[in-house]
């Protein structure tokens, strides 16, 4: 996107993609800002299941068959313990097709 509404779209919402246990990925748009999502990360990832109400029906998601998730704008302001800043991702995470 380019321009301004590319500018208000990503500072209003966030993309958070789920990487699951079994190779599937499954992403969501939430009208919150990175901030916002950033506020409530480490009490969700605490939660046996998160729900995402979407318009045509309603998603559970349980945490503990997450592997990973990407979050969309970045949240900098994520520091502490654990918490690596200016990295640089050198290759893509790939599922071993010979399973």
């Amino acid at each position: 996107m380019k321009g301004s509404f590319a500018k208000y779209a990503q500072e209003s919402s966030t993309e958070v993609t789920f990487y699951y246990m079994d190779g599937h990925t499954e992403t969501f748009s939430l009208p919150i800002n990175a901030q916002q999502f950033q506020a409530q990360l480490q009490q969700l990832l605490k939660q046996p299941w998160i729900t995402f109400h979407l318009i045509d029906q309603t998603v559970c998601i349980c945490t503990e068959k997450v592997m990973k998730i990407e979050i969309k704008p970045p949240i900098n302001q994520m520091q502490g313990e654990g918490v690596f800043a200016n990295s640089q991702r050198i290759t893509a995470l790939q599922r071993n097709v010979g399973r």
